[in-house]
């Protein structure tokens, strides 16, 4: 187990599941192309690094819940690796498709291990919810940029 901090305190357990949250830089609103691109960065990694349980994409802000691959022989990528991938390459897709420049996800996430199964229960149903519960649509699977395995 590996602790590191920044702002917030990070843990990284091998073979633990995370439930993680990242916002956009001064609340910057993703137009629907820009979630597109975001909601396929983090599909993408679905079966690579993570086996992804479920994820949104809001208008300002990302919901995901995973737990690292381990590849045969190798440790599993670290949770700071995973999300540098995530957050710079969908970074990077929008600031082109947008013609933009500059950070457009602040720094940190705020991430936890999913210690239970009840834990885990709870943060899919808080990230599946979060579009009903911000008022965009009014039943799940509604939402476009929101998936669950």
């Amino acid at each position: 187990m590996t602790f590191y901090r920044r702002n917030l305190p990070h843990i990284d357990k091998p073979g633990s599941t995370y439930y993680v949250s990242f916002s956009t830089k001064d609340k910057f609103f993703l137009s629907e192309d820009a979630r597109t691109l975001i909601f396929d960065h983090c599909l993408f990694e679905n079966g690579k690094t993570v086996q992804m349980h479920a994820f949104v994409v809001m208008p300002d802000h990302v919901h995901m819940l995973f737990t690292p691959l381990e590849k045969q022989n190798e440790q599993s990528a670290t949770l700071a690796k995973i999300m540098n991938g995530i957050k710079g390459a969908s970074a990077h897709s929008v600031n082109k498709l947008l013609k933009r420049e500059g950070s457009l996800w602040l720094p940190e996430s705020f991430d936890r291990i999913v210690r239970t199964s009840y834990g885990f229960r709870n943060w899919k149903l808080y990230i599946i919810g979060n579009p009903i519960t911000a008022g965009l649509v009014q039943a799940p699977g509604e939402y476009k940029w929101c998936w669950q395995e």
